[in-house]
């Protein structure tokens, strides 16, 4: 990917009408070989506090908090001089990605990928296959799909924004015996800016990134979290209480042209 420099921003502003704990996804995730300049702050009624750093998969954070009444502010940006080191495969992945999952229901669709892809290709092909069936079924359509759809309702809808294309291309991959998992990502040339949503796939020991959506070059994609699905990558999520999320907005670019991204180069995120 070379030595793109990227900038990447966001903020949430959230009010919470009773006691809750909430987690946080949305700093970029740490890993060895990257130059990363970043800083986090978060306020309860204009007060600053420092959540607790849980690290999860792929270096991915988690920041926890708990929270009585009010509102909470978090600001975050970072300069990500340096892209990471490629991924490691860790041992186990093979087999927790290769599972049914909350959104990702792939036992739904093992005579599904029978009937539509030629098993006897090599998951490579495969992998590009799926994006590309994927982008030709579904339509972006903001909210045309509800946030606890999974793949088989995206399927049979036609439509839905990029975690529900992650979501179809993950689920296809797993039936096809591909390992596949989602990940969060900040997307310098997204239209609409936003968090954004990827399936990455474990082809010959290496993790590679396909975006059906087409939103953003995948070369230029910052890693946030990752995991199944969007159970485990949300950028927000509360555990008891009533939050309401009142705004939030996303920036990211890169320093000088963004990539050209044909949709068949291998590329890796770090």
């Amino acid at each position: 990917m070379g030595t793109i420099k990227r900038d990447v921003s966001s903020m949430m502003d959230i009010w919470v009408d009773s006691a809750t704990e909430l987690e946080l996804q949305v700093t970029v995730a740490r890993l060895p070989g990257m130059d990363l300049v970043e800083t986090l702050s978060v306020s309860v009624n204009g007060n600053a506090v420092t959540p607790e750093e849980i690290m999860g998969e792929a270096g991915t954070r988690i920041h926890r908090l708990n929270v009585e009444r009010g509102n909470v502010l978090v600001q975050y940006s970072a300069a990500i001089n340096t892209p990471a080191d490629p991924v490691a495969v860790q041992v186990g992945e093979r087999s927790l990605y290769l599972r049914p999952s909350r959104y990702a229901e792939a036992d739904k669709f093992f005579g599904y990928v029978s009937a539509e892809f030629d098993l006897s290709k090599p998951p490579i092909e495969l992998l590009y296959e799926v994006s590309r069936f994927v982008a030709a079924r579904l339509n972006y359509i903001p909210g045309a799909s509800d946030p606890i759809d999974g793949a088989e309702d995206t399927l049979l809808a036609n439509a839905g924004v990029c975690r529900d294309f992650a979501h179809l291309v993950v689920a296809l991959l797993r039936a096809l015996n591909i390992p596949a998992r989602l990940v969060a990502v900040y997307a310098p040339g997204c239209v609409p800016m936003d968090f954004h949503a990827v399936a990455e796939a474990l082809i010959d020991d290496k993790w590679l990134v396909v975006d059906a959506t087409g939103l953003a070059p995948r070369q230029a994609l910052v890693r946030i979290a990752t995991g199944r699905d969007a159970a485990d990558t949300a950028f927000l999520d509360n555990h008891s209480g009533n939050i309401t999320l009142n705004n939030y907005e996303v920036i990211a670019t890169v320093d000088g042209d963004l990539p050209i991204d044909n949709g068949a180069d291998h590329v890796s995120i770090g």
